[in-house]
């Protein structure tokens, strides 16, 4: 066991919190607690993964690894016991989670309303699971606690006297949120009743994690609020500045709800502090954003999870505490680093399968980090259940209305036969997904397979087995693909591809009953023409490619990935100028692009504008540590500017990242040969750079006779 740097951790996760929707607030002066933090403690960025659906992002935060290694990989999942549906839970998570490693190793740990948290684990503390604040009943009726909403059960009635119903919100605790409320016609307009719900679920979770800290000996607590994320599907197209197509009365009503939200938070996240104390380290986290500008879709798309499309990939990190540094932002962080950071702060090893790291450039001193082979292999009760409990089908059946309610699922089919086949195709899907995200796409390959001869007809199982072909150098099987989506496209577009201005015309309720933006058809044109850009591009044909992509730009002006491809191609026929309008266009839609800023990086390089090259590759790891080419692209930079010992770290990243990344052995080979170099490095570099140059010519030269054999 290292050095234990913080004496208590307290974990608080804010589902969808967003820098952008924050950094007004705080400059107004309107959220003083996270302020506190900001100011005394490090903040930054925290990239999510794909795709990004809560209960996989929130499980991969608390087991510090991905959904193929944690098992939760969707919303639903077949039920052993009844043949039937039933919602992820604790026990579909084959890894364990911070909790269970810390109750193996005796630490006091509670854990209150984590997603996909039921029933509550036998941990060596609190556990209190995430249908604990639903209320299922009204409130003239009984309102017992499901089955296995808390452990110990010895918590269960003080647990249940602390919840709070959706009657309990007042008229008081309703207008400083939205002080026209007397206005509404709630015969019409149900938004009050889901605005109630969802202050009341997470004033619940709130009195619990109170009463924990102040009655509760502890060394580690994780709470987690759904609020900003329910409150954001609900209330964000309501969010200044006015979306075309809101009615002018409704915005005014409604505009305050989402920073009310946020002040809300950094109330609950006050009380928090204060009674964890002074020697508590503190982290604050989120699993992604949450769209709040000019990229508000303005519909969500008819698929499975399609309210995910408002989801931004970028949520916040703060960490305050004893041995972190002070005010200072850190870059480069996923939310996979979060248990790691953890473990290394209570001086425990991390797991080598873990795959995050420790976010050590948040700390005064980088601590030492011991590693094991995996947690996994500890023996010892660490307080998880067994795989096979089974959940109870009215605590199931409460989850499963939750999810349909938000259009992450459609409801469960009468035919359970049919309704189990979709939820295992989701979960393959999502899987494959998982592998596009972490570049192993030979992995998702036979998966996407499957799932598009199983269901030919749905365009985006054959959108990602295209780009999976792409990544994978089969071009003539992405076209293939592509060809005949571009057939299909009358049929894709029978539904209207706009949705109607009129108020809420289309709109169908989000998870507590508030109505939201109106449902979308799943449309292929411009994605087909941004993969066939792609194949024109890879084939050599940029004439033709950007073709298809200023095509596909033209359909979806909005897309910032879009961009980067046009940029590239520009790039490709060494026409700069074009290059950095079409990378500047990405930021212009997302700031934090990283591959955006790694472009301009480039354009600056071809104009030996090395400083602002520098600067521009700097900005794009900082965004996203994982990113070979940003810091094979640093280092070009540095080396030009006569910085050959930062250069070669930068090249040296970027072959830990991209092992075959040719070019970078060239560079290592003349940096190390200049004068005070390192020539025995030089010369190793200068024969990887000729076998592999070797190689990568005799693949070409199999593939044009393979080629010529067809």
């Amino acid at each position: 066991m290292g050095e234990r740097l913080a004496r208590k951790v307290l974990l608080i996760g804010w589902d969808a919190a967003d820098w952008k929707v924050i950094n007004p607030l705080l400059d107004r002066g309107l959220m003083p607690a996270l302020n506190d933090l900001v100011n005394n403690g490090v903040m930054g960025n925290l990239a999510t993964l794909r795709p990004i659906l809560s209960p996989m992002l929130w499980t991969s935060i608390a087991t510090g690894k991905r959904a193929d290694k944690h098992g939760i990989q969707g919303f639903m999942e077949p039920d052993p016991q009844t043949g039937g549906l039933r919602p992820v839970s604790s026990t579909s998570r084959k890894v364990k989670a911070i909790w269970n490693i810390l109750t193996q190793h005796g630490f006091k740990t509670h854990a209150l309303g984590w997603f996909a948290s039921h029933p509550a684990e036998p941990i060596n503390g609190v556990s209190v699971s995430d249908l604990y604040p639903y209320a299922v009943a009204p409130p003239d009726k009984a309102w017992p606690l499901p089955p296995g909403a808390v452990h110990p059960e010895s918590r269960r009635r003080p647990f249940a006297k602390l919840r709070m119903h959706p009657a309990e919100v007042t008229e008081a605790a309703i207008l400083p949120w939205i002080p026209r409320a007397p206005e509404i016609d709630q015969e019409q307009d149900k938004r009050l009743v889901a605005f109630a719900k969802i202050l009341a679920e997470n004033c619940s979770i709130h009195n619990a994690a109170t009463w924990i800290l102040e009655h509760e000996p502890w060394d580690f607590v994780a709470v987690y609020y759904n609020g900003i994320d329910h409150f954001s599907h609900g209330f964000m197209h309501f969010h200044p500045p006015r979306m075309e197509g809101v009615p002018e009365d409704q915005f005014e009503i409604y505009k305050d709800v989402v920073n009310g939200a946020y002040r809300f938070h950094d109330m609950m996240l006050e009380a928090l502090v204060a009674l964890a104390g002074p020697e508590a380290t503190v982290m604050l986290v989120s699993d992604h954003g949450f769209h709040s500008d000019h990229l508000r879709p303005r519909g969500i798309p008819r698929e499975p999870a399609g309210p995910a499309v408002q989801h931004r990939p970028f949520g916040i990190f703060c960490l305050k505490g004893a041995h972190i540094k002070r005010d200072e932002r850190i870059y480069g962080a996923t939310l996979l680093d979060v248990t790691p950071t953890i473990l290394a702060l209570l001086g425990l090893p991390v797991g080598e399968d873990m795959d995050g790291r420790v976010l050590v450039q948040a700390f005064e001193q980088p601590p030492e980090v011991e590693r094991i082979p995996s947690w996994e292999e500890v023996p010892g009760d660490c307080g998880m259940h067994p795989a096979d409990l089974r959940m109870d089908p009215a605590a199931a059946q409460a989850v499963l209305q939750q999810f349909v309610a938000l259009g992450y699922i459609q409801p469960p089919n009468e035919n359970q036969q049919k309704a189990v086949a979709g939820a295992l195709r989701e979960q393959k899907y999502n899987l494959a997904r998982v592998y596009l995200d972490s570049r192993r796409a030979a992995e998702a390959l036979p998966l996407l397979e499957e799932l598009t001869k199983d269901q030919p007809d749905e365009v985006r199982f054959a959108q990602h087995l295209a780009q999976c072909c792409l990544v994978l150098g089969r071009r003539a099987e992405a076209k293939t693909i592509l060809e005949r989506l571009i057939a299909q496209e009358p049929k894709l577009d029978e539904a209207p591809a706009e949705p109607a201005a009129e108020a809420d015309a289309g709109a169908r309720p989000d998870e507590h009953g508030a109505r939201q933006a109106p449902a979308l058809p799943s449309k292929s044109r411009p994605w087909v023409d941004w993969l066939m850009g792609v194949i024109q591009f890879e084939e050599g044909n940029l004439e033709e490619a950007l073709t298809c992509l200023l095509r596909a730009e033209q359909a979806e002006p909005r897309l910032p990935s879009l961009h980067l491809r046009i940029g590239e191609t520009w790039l490709r026929q060494k026409r700069l100028d074009e290059a950095e309008r079409a990378f500047q266009k990405a930021l212009d839609i997302d700031g934090d692009s990283p591959e955006a800023h790694l472009g301009l990086a480039r354009v600056h390089l071809g104009r030996r504008r090395n400083e602002e090259a520098a600067e521009e590759a700097l900005l794009a790891v900082s965004l996203q540590h994982f990113l070979p080419f940003g810091h094979f692209y640093l280092g070009v930079a540095l080396a030009r500017l006569g910085h050959p010992h930062r250069a070669a770290v930068a090249f040296e990243t970027s072959l830990t990242m991209l092992p075959g990344l040719v070019p970078a052995h060239r560079w290592l080979a003349a940096v190390y040969g200049q004068p005070g170099g390192d020539p025995a490095k030089a010369a190793q570099h200068r024969r990887l750079f000729a076998e592999l140059r070797r190689k990568r010519e005799l693949r070409t030269q199999s593939e044009i006779s393979d080629g010529a054999l067809g």
